[in-house]
């Protein structure tokens, strides 16, 4: 997957999947089930690190995340995000952490939250060399200054965002939390493909956290996502098992002893 394939799937009007991966195995599960975009997120401060935002994920730790899923992807597309405040700062900054992103992982590209404010940073990135995947809507970076998480339903000004990061150079549109009203106006709009979470079923794509997909998030579950597995009851089951076989001396048995 390239970001002209992904182009050619938007102008065909083929569907384009997009699932977060953080480590190895994972990445190589989601590669081989044929998801065409892996997202390195920096939800990986709440889903894996644990924090209530994604704030707190550094640059280094984005790339640590980053090098495992691009060794893992052999046919997908691999994003990464640009973590607070590495995608607020100087330009030259985010150039720099966008830099780091294809010299030091095997990953394609960067998601930089924003829209007609980031266009002169979008069209630096592009530039030198950095594809860049543009998130207009909720833009969770920016939780203190929104005042927490909601829909956003400023048609006119969310397409202007999309607008101008497609113009600046963006080879798509991440789409958060928005309507669907808002979701399809944005497609109609843009010319490059649109990712949408939380945005209605009239995007080019859609993306979801993998942890909320398969049932490993805890608390909080948006409405936007499906469930479609409970790996927590599986892992819980497993590791129950285990415990009682271990307390009864049933493990291991002659099977899994020299």
């Amino acid at each position: 997957m390239t970001t002209r394939t992904l182009q050619r799937m938007r102008d065909d009007g083929k569907t384009i999947s997009m699932l977060t991966a953080y480590d190895f195995p994972t990445a190589a599960i989601l590669d081989q089930a044929g998801i065409d975009i892996l997202l390195v997120g920096d939800s990986l401060a709440m889903v894996v690190q644990g924090h209530e935002t994604t704030l707190p994920v550094t640059m280094d730790q984005m790339l640590y995340h980053a090098e495992m899923v691009g060794r893992a992807a052999e046919r997908a597309l691999v994003v990464v995000d640009l973590p607070f405040p590495e995608g607020q700062r100087e330009i030259s900054r985010s150039v720099d952490c966008g830099a780091r992103v294809l010299k030091e992982t095997k990953c394609h590209a960067v998601k930089l939250e924003g829209g007609a404010e980031q266009a002169e940073r979008i069209e630096t990135l592009v530039t030198a060399g950095i594809p860049v995947m543009a998130h207009v809507g909720l833009r969770p970076q920016n939780i203190h200054v929104d005042g927490g998480y909601r829909v956003h339903r400023e048609i006119d000004s969310l397409v202007t965002d999309a607008l101008a990061a497609e113009k600046a150079g963006a080879f798509a549109v991440l789409v958060e939390c928005v309507t669907v009203d808002a979701g399809k106006a944005i497609t109609e709009a843009v010319a490059v493909p649109t990712i949408g979470i939380g945005a209605g079923p009239h995007t080019t794509g859609q993306v979801l956290v993998t942890n909320d997909l398969i049932g490993l998030t805890q608390g909080y579950t948006p409405k936007f996502v499906r469930k479609i597995a409970d790996a927590s009851s599986l892992i819980r089951d497993a590791a129950t098992t285990y415990r009682d076989a271990v307390a009864d001396r049933s493990f291991p048995g002659a099977s899994e002893s020299f």
